[in-house]
Parts: C-alpha cells; sequence; structure tokens
C-alpha cells in the first residue's frame, strides 16, 4: 500500500468538520492517514473547535468556511487537495468546489449535506428536524446571540438527544470526549442557498460515503442526494452511525484509501 501511495502525485487531505464538531473529531483518521504516508489537515471552521470566534456572529457560508478558503488560497500554484467533508460541512465542500474548482482534485461527502443549486444546507435535515421555517420558530435547541426579539444565531443539541442522534454506534470514550467538545452550531451558514453552476462545481470529482446505522441524516435521504446529484463513485460504511471517523474508523480509512487512488 504504502508504494502505490508514493506514487500518487497530490498527498494533501483536508478533513472538514460538520455541524458542532471541531478539527478534533479527526484524531483516529489523521493517525492513520499519516501512517501511510499522506498529509491529511483538519480544519477548524470559524467559531468552531478552538477557534475564538463567536459562533453567534458567523452569518454567512463565506465567513464560516474562511479557514478552508485561506487555506485554498495559500496552496501553490500547481498543488491540489482531496478534500474530505462530513455532515453540514458538505456545504463548505461545495462551496469550495464552486470558487475553487481548480484547487481539489477529488471531493469526498461523508454522510453530507451533498446539496443542489438553489438548495440550503438545512433541507437535507428537514426530515429528520422538520422544515427550516418550523424550526426556526419552534425549536428548543435555537440560541438567541443579538437577544430574544431577534432571529435566532444558532443552535445546540441537549446531550442527551446528540448522543442518540450522532453517536448511537461510537465508543463511549469517544461520546465522552465529544460531550465535552461540540459547540453551538451558527445557523446562518446552514439556511443560506447555494449557488452552484455546473461549470465550476459541475467539474469537480464528487464521491459520497454513505453511513447505514445513521440516525442524523438518514440512509433514506442519503440515498436521495445521492441520486438527485449524482457523484461520480458512492461507497457504503455498514455499521456505522452518523460519525464513522469514531463509530468505524477502520472502514473509513479504507474507503478514503480507495478513493485517493481513483485515477
Amino acid at each position: 500500500l504504502l508504494e502505490s501511495l508514493e506514487k500518487i502525485k497530490f498527498k494533501k487531505i483536508v478533513l472538514l468538520h460538520g455541524e458542532g464538531f471541531g478539527a478534533w473529531c479527526w484524531y483516529k483518521t489523521i493517525a492513520q492517514l499519516e501512517e501511510v504516508g499522506l498529509q491529511p489537515t483538519a480544519l477548524d471552521l470559524t467559531g468552531s473547535g478552538i477557534d475564538l470566534t463567536d459562533t453567534n456572529t458567523v452569518t454567512t457560508l463565506a465567513e464560516y468556511s474562511k479557514p478552508l478558503i485561506k487555506y485554498l488560497e495559500n496552496l501553490p500554484v500547481d498543488e491540489k487537495v482531496i478534500l474530505v467533508g462530513h455532515s453540514s460541512g458538505g456545504a463548505c465542500l461545495s462551496y469550495a468546489l464552486e470558487h475553487f474548482p481548480e484547487k481539489i482534485s477529488k471531493a469526498i461527502f461523508l454522510c453530507a449535506t451533498m446539496v443542489s443549486n438553489g438548495q440550503r444546507p438545512f433541507d437535507v435535515f428537514a426530515e429528520e428536524l422538520g422544515s427550516a421555517e418550523r424550526f426556526m420558530k419552534e425549536s428548543q435547541f435555537l440560541i438567541y446571540g443579538n437577544g430574544k426579539d431577534k432571529p435566532p444565531t444558532g443552535f445546540m443539541f441537549e446531550k442527551q438527544l446528540m448522543k442518540g442522534l450522532y453517536f448511537n454506534q461510537s465508543p463511549t470514550k469517544d461520546v465522552a470526549l465529544a460531550m465535552v467538545s461540540m459547540r453551538s452550531t451558527p445557523l446562518g451558514p446552514i439556511m443560506e442557498e447555494l449557488s452552484l453552476t455546473p461549470e465550476k462545481y459541475g467539474t469537480g470529482r464528487r464521491f459520497y460515503v454513505q453511513t447505514l446505522e445513521d440516525r442524523a441524516l438518514s440512509p433514506d435521504v442519503q440515498e436521495k442526494l445521492v441520486r438527485e446529484n449524482p457523484p461520480e463513485g458512492v461507497f457504503k460504511i455498514k455499521g456505522s452511525d452518523h460519525c464513522p471517523f469514531f463509530s468505524k474508523p477502520q472502514s473509513l480509512h479504507k474507503i478514503l484509501i480507495e478513493i485517493v487512488q481513483i485515477p
């Protein structure tokens, strides 16, 4: 394996977390990719992980994606990266494909919001969470960073609910790590309609990894995303909840390596 990976031209892999998570959630994946000689980088999106920005001030997808945009802007001209986006991190992936198609060799959506043009990342979760309009009005998980009389700025699920939604197959140690590390998610970026064009986004090489025991983004919804917006390849992880980097790190690693090696 090491020999075949040595011949690969683009070894940089950028890992993007989903809502509430941070670069920390990729710790197993980072170690495994480094062991085979690839160069993983996990980024904290704005207001996530150890980034000090107040989540409530992040209102657009462009702001939320800033760390990724900066990273891509600073890449040498002849360099490309493989991007991996988890859950709502898929929106940042789509955004990057639209704005920096020439910098991305492959985009891997990991049980992620792979939206079509004009769709909001939140729409993908509508089956589980109800319509965006209803969520914005009624959800008890909303955060009002600018005061109760202003629109909500973020959301955060209560811990017991989070355990059931995200970590139904994950080891207790990883769940404990998540419980002390999760942060609230800015609402603006996931409520924003994406504008994706065939000339830019459409030229990207997209791959989708489905998680078959997922309660946050059901297998049916993942199947629908793939049907409506077909990627180049679809992979499935049996026995994985919404967090394959915790529940099925080996299977995830194997799939990432397989996609890396696709010519």
